[in-house]
């Protein structure tokens, strides 16, 4: 039970921060944050998750991140499930703690809660599902390996949390940049019939990305002897 209420405590500061920042900062408000706000918004919210409950259950909030863990085999199989259930109940309460919060918004009322999305205009499908699965892979294949046995540092919640940043800076206009189940499956039940349309992809292809760095953590490539 405390894992599984530290995993929801976890994603629900990541969700909450991180499209806290898209809500209320980034839809013709007077405070516009724009792509480098929303990067980090979300970093630091891992970063604050990761120092809060990291010790209880290793702060995956991240479907991805748990497949890729267990792949690794650093997980046992009877703790996936969990975490998953976990981390999206946690992505669901942000979406709804935000959807509350901004519900006495004066004039047009807000319908957008950070959902992940892509205009097929101007982005083909493939490219933006090889976008999440890429950077994806790249962002679980960071965590496993500054968390190792081998590796491990009192920084590394700081890592990580830099890194989704710099990931969000590089790929918002592409994909939203998701790289997370649960944080799409919370903000798009929320936003509308598109998002919920297109939430496949981001449920799929960043497990795609979580499982190839899990199977390539597992092999031991990236660790010093």
């Amino acid at each position: 039970m405390k894992l599984f209420l530290a995993e929801v405590l976890g994603t629900f500061l990541l969700v909450f921060i991180g499209c806290a920042a898209i809500v209320t900062g980034d839809l013709g408000t007077a405070l516009p944050l724009g792509q480098i706000g929303i990067g980090l918004a979300f970093g630091l919210g891992l970063v604050a998750a990761a120092y809060a409950i990291g010790p209880i259950s290793g702060a995956h909030l991240n479907p991805a991140v748990t497949l890729g863990f267990f792949l690794a085999g650093r997980l046992p199989a009877k703790d996936v499930i969990t975490y998953w259930i976990a981390q999206i109940v946690g992505a669901i309460l942000a979406t709804v703690a935000l959807w509350i919060m901004v519900s006495g918004k004066a004039g047009d009322p807000i319908s957008n809660f950070g959902a992940t999305t892509w205009d097929p205009a101007k982005w083909g499908t493939s490219s933006v599902f090889l976008t999440e699965m890429i950077a994806t892979f790249t962002f679980v294949l960071v965590i496993l390996a500054s968390t190792s046995a081998k590796h491990m540092n009192m920084l590394a919640g700081l890592i990580i949390g830099l890194t989704l940043a710099a990931l969000h800076l590089g790929f918002i206009p592409v994909s939203g940049n998701s790289l997370n189940p649960a944080r799409s499956i919370g903000p798009n039940l929320f936003s509308g019939s598109v998002a919920i349309g297109q939430l496949w992809l981001y449920i799929v292809a960043p497990l795609v990305g979580g499982a190839i760095a899990g199977i390539v953590a597992k092999t031991g490539v990236f660790e010093k002897d």
